[in-house]
């Protein structure tokens, strides 16, 4: 078959450079200095070479001038790993002498990517930037896309790209760290030299600001180790019909879906962020082609701060050994080692600034939490910190819940370490990101996600400003879960289900208007009349009373285990405990002017003058004043609570607030006695740990004295006349304080 004139044109073209590329060597061969095997070799290499050069050329020549238009949604995530990075590179960057900011895109093809990244991080803005392919007919198309823009410090270059070579080296001779951004952009999967690729990049990525980006598709077996799967993060596995389907699918167009290629990337570099998605763009729900989005830096870094900001909080037996440090505890008698971690480190270990997430490991307990509990927290910070007398010079271990009182405590007090604690990890996700969204977002952004409970554009803030202080777990829950401020965020989560429910009895019964009322009543009086004459004859009714007290819609939208609801049935009906609860708030104090735990229950959404704290523009301002200060206070754990105080220095805590937990245990449950044994140990003399429960007698009081505190009451229900807080959720609140030497 005769080859058209243009083919012939391309091959010539693929064979010129690359006679070009290895002209030293076959220098080298002409005056004799590789003979025999040397030379054959040389050859065979080069033929290999132009036969790729060639296939590519040849695959490529008709679709070059359509190729962007035709892969956009095939290639999903390019658009969301520029702008990852482009936040990214911001806070590396930031405050540091991080010399020349150099870019270069492996198989950047058309020059698509730096159109993209253009929008969120400026072509102008890097010192120079180095588009590097080996299909010529795209690149092609890159330098006139490159011409047309007018951006003179960018580089079309036709180079192979585990053996590119930059016109600023002198000579050929690579220059160690001198790039601080690699982007391979669905290229690591084409290029079959893949470990020597990544290996380049290992040594010319900037060991501290340096940024690599990956998207591409994947297949992933098992994960074999808990370990991996924190570096790979959730979702990462392949269903063996899928592993089998793609690879051979993908393999016909010469894309290689091995798992080896992201395995050796998530080996050689350390993870900043992990997230995989399946693209459904051909067939919803049936066809699903998995791919991932990464950003990493190099394991030179030095981690030694994060691994001793981490040890001093882990387990007591916790080995952590690192590229940096190796580092041991002794364990206690009795204690099990309780992690073990090995290079390369965990996501945790690399991220950008602000290290508030503890590392943790996935476990089975954890699975069982699909999303977070507690959107909003019930019990009322103020009387916490007047019967505490949070100060400075505290340490606090608080039950994380929805992060709204430990964020008050950090405003009203600035202690100098604030432990928060749960076992779900998405209520770690959800402070997570109001600590993030602190720091970097403006206030009405900030306002209108957890004051109005909405967004319009959430994912945007969260790629483009939020992601950077977060976690990888955290923002892909948070990825995963982008639409949560679409319409009303405190109507999702298992606490939402009892907000919607009220808001469909409140319809039903046709009284939304008068919620609304109560919500602006600005008079005591006012207040308690629409509530005697329209809502409390609602929510007193049997059947909505009835649904109360029902176990299941306990557990599951009330967030009232069974243990908890059978203490307050020992004491009096779901009904007494109903209207002991609801009948002396509209007396207490006003919705509309700070009391608004049962104004975000009737609405849905704070309003401004009438919100926790860290939603008033003062206590954000707070948590923002001298790069976010009071905000490195914190440090969130994803461990039963035994096991974090297992892991504290004996006399490290001043005050422990642990909510109502303690119901959540039956009478005589072995592990009551452990946990107030340890936090008996782990506070200092004069410590005190605050509780409250659903019971005016807590069965439990007694273990605390036989611990060796000295109990006393805070506070309890007597009628149904007279609150003990703005919440009143409670029967009771007490306090047991370790005695002082």
């Amino acid at each position: 078959m005769a080859i058209s004139d243009h083919r012939l044109k391309l091959l010539l073209l693929s064979l010129a450079g690359l006679s070009l590329y290895f002209r030293p060597t076959i220098s080298d061969i002409i005056t004799s200095r590789l003979t025999g095997s040397a030379a054959l070799t040389f050859w065979i290499v080069s033929a290999t070479i132009a036969f790729i050069l060639c296939r590519l050329a040849l695959f490529y020549e008709g679709q070059a001038d359509v190729y962007d238009a035709t892969r956009s949604g095939l290639l999903r995530g390019r658009n969301t790993m520029l702008a990852l990075s482009a936040s990214h590179l911001r806070h590396i960057r930031k405050n540091k002498d991080a010399g020349k900011l150099i870019w270069v895109d492996i198989g950047g093809g058309t020059g698509h990517n730096l159109e993209l990244m253009d929008k969120y991080y400026p072509i102008s803005s890097f010192d120079h930037v180095y588009l590097v392919d080996l299909c010529e007919p795209l690149l092609q198309v890159a330098r006139q896309r490159v011409a047309k823009r007018g951006w003179k410090n960018v580089t079309v270059l036709c180079q192979d790209a585990t053996n590119f070579t930059l016109p600023i080296w002198s000579g050929s001779h690579p220059v160690r760290g001198c790039l601080g951004f690699v982007t391979l952009s669905y290229s690591l999967s084409m290029i079959p030299g893949f470990y020597t690729l990544l290996d380049r990049i290992d040594y010319l990525l900037h060991p501290d600001v340096g940024l690599l980006g990956v998207v591409d598709f994947y297949t992933s077996g098992r994960q074999l180790s808990l370990h991996e799967k924190a570096i790979g993060g959730s979702s990462k596995e392949c269903g063996w019909l899928s592993r089998w389907f793609w690879q051979i699918w993908f393999d016909f167009d010469h894309v290689s879906l091995s798992p080896h290629r992201r395995d050796y990337l998530e080996y050689k570099f350390g993870t900043i962020k992990s997230y995989n998605g399946r693209n459904r763009f051909i067939v919803p729900f049936i066809v699903r082609i998995p791919y991932y989005i990464w950003l990493g830096r190099s394991r030179a870094q030095d981690v030694s701060r994060l691994s001793h900001t981490f040890q001093e909080d882990l387990p007591i037996g916790t080995v952590i050994k690192s590229d940096a440090t190796e580092t041991s505890q002794p364990s206690a008698p009795g204690l099990e080692t309780a992690i073990e971690i090995s290079p390369p480190l965990s996501s945790f270990h690399y991220q950008v600034q602000h290290f508030w997430r503890m590392p943790y490991y996935e476990s089975p307990a954890h699975k069982q939490f699909r999303t977070f509990i507690y959107s909003f927290t019930w019990e009322d910070p103020v009387e916490d910190m007047m019967r505490l007398n949070i100060s400075a010079d505290d340490s606090l271990f608080v039950i994380t819940s929805a992060g709204d009182n430990a964020l008050h405590y950090a405003i009203g007090a600035q202690p100098k370490r604030i432990h928060c604690v749960d076992m779900n990890p998405c209520q770690g996700h959800l402070l997570e990101l109001k600590l993030a969204a602190i720091q970097t977002l403006e206030f009405d952004d900030f306002f209108a996600l957890f004051g109005e409970g909405r967004h319009p554009d959430f994912r945007a803030l969260l790629d483009k400003k939020i992601a950077p202080l977060l976690s990888s777990s955290a923002y892909q829950f948070w990825r995963i879960n982008e639409k949560a401020f679409s319409s009303s965020f405190y109507l999702r989560g298992y606490s939402g289900w009892a907000l919607r429910m009220a808001k469909w009895a409140f319809w039903i019964a046709g009284v939304s208007d008068d919620v609304a009322a109560l919500c602006r009543a600005a008079s005591i009086d006012e207040q308690q009349r629409i509530w005697d004459q329209k809502l409390r004859p609602v929510i007193m009714n049997p059947v909505v009373v009835a649904l109360l007290k029902n176990p299941i819609f306990c557990w599951n939208a009330l967030g009232v285990p069974l243990n908890q609801r059978q203490i307050f049935l020992q004491e009096g009906t779901a009904y007494d405990f109903i209207r002991e609860t609801l009948d002396p708030i509209p007396s207490h104090s006003l919705l509309s002017k700070g009391a608004y735990f049962y104004l975000l229950a009737l609405l849905g959404h704070y309003e401004r003058n009438s919100c926790p704290d860290y939603l008033t523009h003062q206590g954000y301002l707070k948590l923002r004043e001298n790069d976010g200060e009071a905000a490195r206070a914190f440090r969130l754990h994803t461990e039963p609570i035994v096991d974090v105080l297992h892991g504290l220095q004996s006399s490290s805590l001043t005050r422990a607030i642990i909510m109502d937990h303690l119901d959540w245990f039956g009478p005589g449950t072995p592990e009551v006695d452990v946990e107030i044994s340890e936090l008996f140990r782990v506070l200092e003399p004069g410590g005190i740990v605050l509780w409250r429960s659903a019971a005016k007698h807590p069965w439990y009081n007694k273990n605390f004295i036989e611990a060796g505190f000295s109990v006393s009451l805070i506070n309890m229900r007597t009628s149904a006349n007279k609150a003990i807080d703005r919440v009143n959720m409670y029967a009771s609140c007490w306090k047991a304080e370790k005695p002082r030497l």
